[in-house]
C-alpha cells in the first residue's frame, strides 16, 4: 500500500512516521508550504512533492491531513485528476466522509479516520500512536482497508456513523481541550491564594492524576467525591461567594453536571435544594 500525505502539519507528520515505522510504504508529502513538506519528508525518510498531482499519481492511498477548512478545497482539486481506484482519507474529527462529494461515479473509495489523541508536536506525537484508539467511517472498501491496517498494528478501531461525527468530536473536545480550561481556572484560583503557577501545578499533580485514573479504572460515579457528592450546600455557597462572575458561571455549570452523577451514585439522597441553589 503506497501512501501519500497532503498536509505536513502535526497530524500528517505523526501519522506518516507511525505508518513508516510499521513498515508501510510512504511515497511522501505535499503541502502548500514547501518547507513543511520537506521537513516531513526528511523526518519520515520519504519524498518531497512540489506537485500535488504527481503525489496523487504515485499513491494508492491518500491521507488528507490539512486543517479542516482545507479538506474540501483539496478534494475538489484531487477529484479532477485521473484517479485510479485509490483510497482517499481525511483525518478530521469533526467532518465526515460526506466531505468527499461526487464520488458516485468514481472508482475511489473514501473515509474519515481520526485518532483520539492530541497532536501536540510534529516530531514526537507519533510515539503515542501505539496506544491510540481510532474511529473510522465512510465507504466500505476504504473503511475495511484502513481498519485492517490499523488493527494489524494493535490499535483498536471503532466504526461510527457519519451523522455522529459532530457529536463524536464534541465529546473528544470536552474530554481533551475543555479539561484544559477547567485546570487553568483552578490554577488561577490558587495563584490568587499566593501560589505561583508552577507551584500550583506541582501541588495538584497528584490530585489531577488521581481523579483521572480513578475515573478510567472505576467510572465517573464511583470516582466522584467532593461537596456536590456530599450534598454540602453550605460549602458550595462559600465557594460561589468568593468567585468572579465568569468562574462562578463555570462552577455552576460543572456542579449541575455533577449533581446528575451524584444522584446516580446516591439515589437515596435528595439533591433538589443544592440544584435549586446552583441554577
Amino acid at each position: 500500500m503506497k501512501i501519500g500525505f497532503i498536509g505536513a502539519g502535526r497530524a500528517g507528520c505523526s501519522l506518516g512516521k507511525y505508518l513508516a515505522d510499521h513498515g508501510v510504504e510512504l511515497v511522501g508529502y505535499y503541502d502548500k508550504n514547501d518547507a513543511a513538506a520537506k521537513e516531513a519528508a526528511e523526518f519520515t525518510k520519504t519524498a518531497f512533492y512540489h506537485d500535488m498531482r504527481k503525489l496523487v499519481e504515485d499513491s494508492e492511498t491518500i491521507f488528507i491531513t490539512t486543517v479542516d477548512a482545507q479538506i474540501v478545497p483539496v478534494w475538489e482539486q484531487i477529484k479532477r485528476l485521473p484517479l485510479k481506484n485509490q483510497i482517499i482519507c481525511h483525518c478530521s474529527g469533526a467532518l465526515s466522509s460526506d466531505s468527499f462529494s461526487g464520488t458516485e461515479n468514481m472508482e475511489v473509495s473514501c473515509c474519515s479516520v481520526h485518532p483520539m489523541l492530541p497532536f501536540s508536536s510534529r516530531f514526537s506525537s507519533y510515539e503515542q500512536l501505539n496506544h491510540a484508539f481510532f474511529t473510522v467511517e465512510g465507504q466500505k472498501r476504504a473503511v475495511e482497508c484502513v481498519t485492517d491496517l490499523l488493527t494489524s498494528f494493535g490499535n483498536e478501531v471503532c466504526r461510527i456513523d457519519a451523522k455522529e461525527k459532530p457529536k463524536y468530536h464534541a465529546a473528544a473536545s470536552m474530554l481533551s481541550n475543555q479539561v484544559v480550561a477547567v485546570l487553568d481556572s483552578g490554577y488561577r484560583l490558587l495563584e490568587e491564594c499566593g501560589f505561583t503557577r508552577e507551584k500550583a501545578m506541582q501541588a495538584t499533580a497528584g490530585l489531577v492524576r488521581g481523579n483521572v485514573e480513578n475515573v478510567i479504572s472505576q467510572g465517573c460515579s464511583s470516582a466522584l467525591t467532593g461537596p456536590v457528592e456530599r450534598n454540602d450546600v453550605e460549602t458550595i455557597k462559600k465557594h460561589l461567594a468568593c468567585l468572579d462572575k465568569d468562574t462562578a458561571m463555570l462552577y455552576r455549570t460543572l456542579a449541575k453536571a455533577l449533581v446528575r452523577i451524584a444522584e446516580e451514585k446516591h439515589p437515596e439522597q435528595d439533591y433538589r435544594k443544592l440544584l435549586e441553589y446552583i441554577m
